[in-house]
């Protein structure tokens, strides 16, 4: 399959260069406001305190609101989401199937002959675009009028976006030239070297990565005719070639306007000996943006700036290597230059992704490296993001499979012990939270495969979606089960006079176990899936810069890890207490062995483990955290089979006994 990967060109550390408006707020202008709808806050000139937030709803015809920040005494624009457009509305209009763009709704614009606009606003009535019997989510076009019409405000600008978005995630599935035509006219409208100064004032601070992830998943799709597709827009163009390993090479070349200053080119070349690694035909599809370097940079505080336009490269994962040559729009002979990649996760230009292979006055030539995006790090559960390391792939492979295989025999030894070791209440209760804790982690752990594997094919988002519900749902549910744990555990220790019945126990332990993560579990797709924020890029699991879902599961975990912290020090002071009057040294080293292998037997079975986790969330940068947590935590199926099965020494004994009745039959059969 082909996996997108997005690599830009060249931050030059030139301060004066391309210092558009955008890079600083502008001063309130009180545009599409009238007097008596501002708030008493935006009288006030000068402001009061620096910081203060004044929010300002929109003009009748808009929805939405306004936002403005004190700083130096002046009320300066924050976020503008004033918008005139109806996503939801739109998306509906592509999604009825063999729903004509005409007939009866009166939802379009009207046209006048050529198909050019005539007067009307949005939402007014409509009249046919196209032939009778066509059918807009053929070729999304039917809802293109409403867009080109709208003005790219940034309100405008953020709804396009979100349209986009759903539109790539739900609706990409055999890319047409029709469906490509129409997805590259609506990104045209934002992209617009005119109009660039108005991403300052998107409200959400992430929303030129979301297009560019957007459209890489759009186009990834692309279905190529005669083995080449071309479709061009003033500023985004993509390209399409099929490939195979008897090809001199491939190359795309792309010319396309900027602003005043004429146009900019780039070229992409797959060398020869890359190709010669394709086991099959394929297909490569690059996609040119001329502005989108600059939307990039519009919100970023780093001095250093886009000094070309922006390539994109879909690559079947076998290919390791591509060329880039890009004409640089500022031709100072003293400025540097450096090849970098847009690191989509982390929503920053990655200098590791690309190295300089050739540099002169008017172009660079970068060589970038070809990964594969799909994260495979046991840690990413944690962190916001984990970092791309070969040994993490090793450690979360391993020790997902080793720990898969121990628990699988964890609960074949509970199942062949459990008569003998559950004839007491308090064994009965501990035993059940052991076998429920081993269940959770070990469908979490195999849940954790499938959803990279869905992830890495692609099948489709709905079953990403799925998988994500599951395995949140699923370790949540081993947290649950480690926190009954730990509350069985200081039940035994602190109210030795206080019984409960079996009943009781298993009504409170499945409600505790599994209720509560299937409520936050439902509670996080329902609040962020229809936004489009349940997901991640790059991963079938919560989305931490959209949206915070990931938050569902590590505020519930690490309130846990605590909560069990605290127990495992009840534990270490009730158990490494000397009897009264003894205080020899074999009764101290006694004591400290005893509360030693306490402490080692109760964290993997309380999870604290996953406290590593807060080192990967703080600094999700470091390598070196990353590869402690997985090692401890991928392993952890492992650490159970050992330290709650295996050195248990009821289950030692009753493992003996079967053992030994088995023989004995065994022998009586024989003779």
């Amino acid at each position: 399959m082909d996996v997108r990967v997005m690599y830009c060109l060249l931050l030059w550390a030139a301060h004066f260069f391309l210092a558009m408006p955008h890079t600083t707020p502008r001063v309130l202008s009180n545009k599409s406001k009238t007097g008596d709808e501002q708030d008493a806050c935006i009288n006030l000139i000068p402001c009061q305190d620096n910081g203060a937030i004044c929010i300002q709803p929109c003009s009748p015809s808009f929805h939405g609101e306004t936002s403005f920040v004190c700083e130096d005494r002046k009320w300066q624009m924050l976020s503008d989401a004033c918008a005139n457009l109806d996503v939801q509305s739109l998306f509906q209009r592509i999604t009825q199937s063999e729903l004509p763009c005409s007939g009866g709704h009166g939802e379009h614009l009207p046209f006048v002959g050529g198909g050019k606009l005539g007067p009307g606003k949005p939402g007014d009535g409509a009249k046919h675009f196209g032939a009778g019997n066509h059918s807009c989510q053929a070729d999304f076009s039917c809802i293109i009028p409403d867009i080109l019409s709208s003005p790219a405000i940034p309100g405008n600008i953020a709804d396009i976006v979100e349209l986009l978005k759903k539109i790539s995630l739900l609706l990409s599935e055999n890319v047409t030239r029709g469906k490509m035509q129409s997805y590259s006219r609506i990104a045209n409208h934002i992209l617009n070297s005119s109009i660039i100064s108005n991403w300052a004032f998107v409200k959400n601070r992430n929303a030129g990565s979301i297009l560019l992830d957007s459209v890489n998943l759009f186009a990834g799709k692309l279905l190529l005719r005669n083995g080449s597709e071309s479709i061009q827009e003033p500023f985004i163009a993509t390209k399409g070639y099929s490939i195979h390993r008897n090809t001199s090479g491939k190359s795309f070349d792309f010319s396309m306007e900027f602003n005043s200053t004429g146009n900019v080119t780039g070229h992409v070349v797959i060398p020869e000996e890359e190709l010669l690694r394709l086991p099959r035909a394929s297909k490569a599809i690059s996609i040119a943006f001329p502005t989108l370097g600059a939307i990039l940079e519009t919100n970023r505080l780093d001095p250093a700036f886009v000094n070309g336009m922006v390539l994109s490269v879909s690559l079947p994962e076998e290919l390791q290597n591509i060329l880039l040559t890009f004409e640089k729009l500022n031709k100072l002979e003293q400025a540097g230059a450096q090849c970098v990649g847009w690191h989509s996760a982390e929503r920053r230009w990655d200098p590791r992704a690309c190295e300089v292979r050739a540099h002169n006055v008017s172009a660079v030539v970068c060589v970038c490296a070809h990964r594969r995006r799909t994260y495979r790090s046991f840690s990413i559960l944690m962190a916001p993001a984990a970092p791309r390391s070969s040994l993490l792939d090793y450690i979360t492979r391993v020790g997902l499979g080793l720990s898969i295989l121990s628990l699988v025999l964890c609960l074949v030894v509970e199942a062949v012990v459990w008569q003998h070791v559950t004839k007491t209440e308090i064994t009965y209760m501990r035993h059940f939270c052991l076998v429920n804790i081993a269940a959770s982690l070990l469908v979490a752990d195999v849940l954790f495969i499938l959803a990279a594997i869905v992830h890495h094919t692609a099948l489709n988002y709905q079953l990403c979606v799925a998988a994500t519900f599951f395995l949140h749902f699923s370790y949540l549910a081993l947290f649950f089960w480690m926190f009954t744990l730990g509350l069985l555990i200081l039940y035994g220790l602190l109210l030795i006079f206080f019984k409960i019945t079996r009943s009781v126990f298993l009504a409170a332990a499945f409600s505790i176990g599994y209720g509560c993560p299937l409520v936050i579990s439902i509670l996080t797709v329902a609040i962020t899936e229809p936004k489009n924020g349940y997901l991640r890029s790059g991963a079938c699991w919560l989305n931490w810069y959209e949206t915070k879902a990931l938050l569902a599961f590590v505020v519930p975990a690490l309130s846990i890890i605590v909560i069990n912290l605290i127990v495992v020090v009840v534990v270490v002071v009730k158990t490494g207490r000397s009897s009264v009057g003894e205080g020899c040294k074999s009764q101290d080293l006694s004591s400290m062995i005893r509360v030693s292998k306490n402490v080692a037997l109760l964290t993997p079975l309380l999870g604290l483990t996953w406290g590593f986790g807060l080192a990967t969330i703080i600094d999700s940068r470091s390598l070196a955290f990353h590869v402690v947590f997985a090692l401890l935590n991928a392993f952890q199926g492992f650490f159970i089979l050992l330290f709650g099965t295996l050195l248990d020494r009821k289950t030692r004994e009753a493992l003996r006994m079967n053992c030994f009745s088995s023989r004995r039959k065994w022998g009586l059969e024989k003779s």
